[in-house]
């Protein structure tokens, strides 16, 4: 049974988040409460995120589904290693993904890279060991923090997702690094924990409409 906790209004980072963004709290109003798994697959979760980079979420999911039934449903180091690129590339995977993917997992099998140790970590150790493994980039290695690793205080503005969210939320087309990290500043220290509504919003299809619209 997979484990998860729940954010929702009575949340510390949630009530946070309500004070400092009455924009925020809105959409927090309407999403409500939100599962947040725990104990997600780290090796699995980056494999996953490498086949994502550059496209869309429905393109990344079919490639991604076609690799686990190539795997027989286990995506492990042992699996992927046993595949030849020919057999990665077949499933729709760019060349360049297939030695992402190659380098990740010899990283992982040789132990130069040991996700468990990551555990302890900062958020910038951690930034900068993921980076170091070819085809792991900033946007990545976020993911990882936000939703591996549960960090509170990351904010992703390199995510197209994200950014879709922020200017539904501040009606806006400034998305320049310096204006999203100034408007945020007030969610420290729970950027992720705000990001994570922000994701869920637009799941839920909320920024289908304007945000002056969006009614109580």
């Amino acid at each position: 049974m997979n484990e998860y906790f729940v954010l929702n209004a009575d949340s510390p980072s949630v009530r946070f988040l309500i004070d400092k963004d009455k924009r925020l709290a809105k959409v927090i109003s309407k999403v409500g409460a939100i599962k947040i798994p725990l104990n997600v697959d780290r090796y699995s979760f980056l494999v996953h995120e490498i086949i994502e980079q550059m496209l869309s979420i429905k393109a990344g999911a079919k490639i991604y589904e076609r690799l686990t039934l190539l795997c027989k449903g286990n995506i492990v180091p042992e699996s992927i290693i046993k595949l030849s690129d020919e057999q990665l590339k077949n499933i729709g995977t760019s060349n360049a993904k297939v030695k992402y993917i190659k380098s990740l997992t010899s990283a992982i099998i040789d132990k130069s890279l040991v996700l468990e140790d990551l555990e302890n970590k900062s958020d910038i150790e951690v930034m900068k060991i993921l980076t170091s493994i070819r085809g792991i980039g900033t946007w990545t290695a976020k993911m990882y923090l936000i939703f591996v690793l549960n960090r509170e205080d990351i904010l992703p503005y390199e995510d197209g997702a994200f950014l879709q969210s922020y200017r539904w939320l501040y009606n806006t087309e400034d998305v320049s690094v310096e204006s999203i990290k100034k408007r945020c500043r007030k969610w420290k220290p729970y950027s992720s924990i705000a990001s994570r509504y922000m994701y869920k919003a637009l799941d839920l299809g909320f920024t289908k409409q304007r945000f002056h619209l969006f009614k109580d």
